[in-house]
């Protein structure tokens, strides 16, 4: 199936520091693309994976567990970590959760991590039925979109295949489990109105990893795809400030590579 136009991966080969960007659950490319042109055009080197199962009809993500989905976000960080010396992991919502997983699976090749609406469970009782309902219902109401800007949407899924949203369930289940490992600087950012991901996730998350480097901000104007809505800038300058302080030998104060 050919891609929907604005889903396709990304990529820019700048500096020496490498951010990896993962997008959301039946989401695309899109919703990051604006944060990896930013980071760019600051200078740095930037991957931004298309997700198996993503960015061309949902019925091909039907097809597809969390283990492809992190077995691509893994590829393409070791890809950065052969050409970068620094490599930072982002992600949005379930983006958030293979983020997680990265920081808690590399250690210390990942310099640091920032968080956007990060996913942590599957909320209400729609979710313990989800292991019997996959077999007798192919998909229910999409989630894409959620945006509190007027005029913008986000290139996803207008259905959410159940057997995904079943391995997405499990894989995050696996990710809590993991959170103790992830010992990395952190940024999380959440919308207190997010209509797709509850604040307590981010508290989840928050509690249980053992990052002493936390920074914790609320985007106030936001709804769940907070990448492309009123606090989307906010979010981008954060992340390179995030950047700059961490690895202040390899980007300069306008984010570019420095000499050396």
């Amino acid at each position: 199936m050919p891609v929907l136009p604005g889903a396709e991966p990304y990529r820019h080969d700048g500096g020496e520091v490498g951010v990896l960007l993962c997008h959301g659950f039946t989401g695309s490319p899109q919703s990051m693309r604006p944060w990896a042109e930013y980071l760019a055009g600051r200078g740095l080197s930037v991957s931004v994976p298309l997700l198996p199962g993503h960015g061309t009809r949902w019925q091909d993500m039907q097809l597809t567990t969390w283990h492809d989905w992190y077995a691509e976000v893994d590829r393409a960080l070791r890809e950065l970590l052969e050409r970068c010396r620094t490599v930072f992991v982002f992600g949005l919502s379930m983006g958030g959760a293979l983020t997680l997983r990265l920081a808690a699976q590399h250690g210390d090749a990942v310099r640091g991590i920032v968080l956007v609406n990060p996913g942590n469970k599957v909320h209400g009782l729609a979710a313990y039925a989800l292991p019997v309902a996959r077999h007798l219902v192919p998909s229910t109401k999409g989630i894409a979109s959620d945006i509190a800007k007027e005029g913008v949407a986000e290139v996803g899924y207008d259905r959410v295949p159940l057997h995904a949203a079943h391995s997405l369930r499990q894989f995050f289940r696996a990710v809590d489990a993991e959170l103790p490992q992830v010992t990395q600087p952190v940024v999380l950012l959440h919308s207190p109105q997010d209509h797709v991901v509850p604040p307590v996730d981010s508290a989840r998350i928050l509690s249980r990893i053992s990052s002493t480097d936390v920074q914790e901000i609320l985007l106030e104007q936001s709804y769940h795809v907070a990448t492309l809505d009123h606090d989307a800038e906010r979010i981008f300058d954060e992340s390179l400030a995030f950047v700059e302080r961490l690895a202040p030998d390899l980007v300069d104060g306008k984010g570019s590579r420095s000499g050396g």
